[in-house]
């Protein structure tokens, strides 16, 4: 047996697809995988696993300040811890969720736990004392504020057509 009769598509004397490849054991493991996948996403749905999301972040320079939202989804503001240094914006949270419900021939018992950290790099001349953090809608925004000086320090510099 060599490699290529491992392989179903590979084979030149049958092609995919073909009554012979029910027989084939690399091709009926592949059925086995893809049922078995498929049947455990049907059952479950499509689930906000906290491994797997990560909180999706804007930055934006305006006038004299740079702004930093980051998108928290049923995250409370007691869960949310934002810390400042000159160089860098760190967010930190967890979302815990439990919901309980019973009714008449049946009991529901679910839990949500989450974590999240951010750490994002600031660029120089960010006035981290005069930092301000809101959250509204499951939106964190945090305004920091550029020094005077880092703003006296940006040229702009005009872009020529070649």
């Amino acid at each position: 047996m060599q490699i290529k009769d491992l392989i179903p598509w590979a084979r030149k004397d049958q092609p995919a697809g073909a009554k012979g490849d029910d027989q084939h054991p690399i091709a009926a493991l592949q059925r086995e995988m893809n049922r078995l996948f498929d049947s455990f996403s049907n059952r479950v749905g499509d689930l906000d696993w906290p491994w797997s999301s990560e909180a999706k972040s804007d930055v934006v320079e305006t006038d004299g300040a740079i702004e930093v939202s980051i998108e928290l989804p049923g995250m409370e503001m007691k869960d949310i811890e934002v810390t400042v240094t000159d160089d860098m914006l760190t967010v930190r949270g967890e979302k815990k969720i439990e919901r309980q419900e019973e009714k008449k021939g049946y009991y529901l018992s679910e839990r949500s736990y989450g974590t999240i950290y951010r750490a994002i790099p600031l660029p120089p001349g960010v006035d981290a004392d005069k930092a301000e953090a809101s959250f509204k809608n499951g939106v964190l925004t945090v305004r920091l504020p550029q020094s005077p000086e880092a703003q006296a320090k940006v040229k702009r510099v005009e872009v020529k057509g070649g």
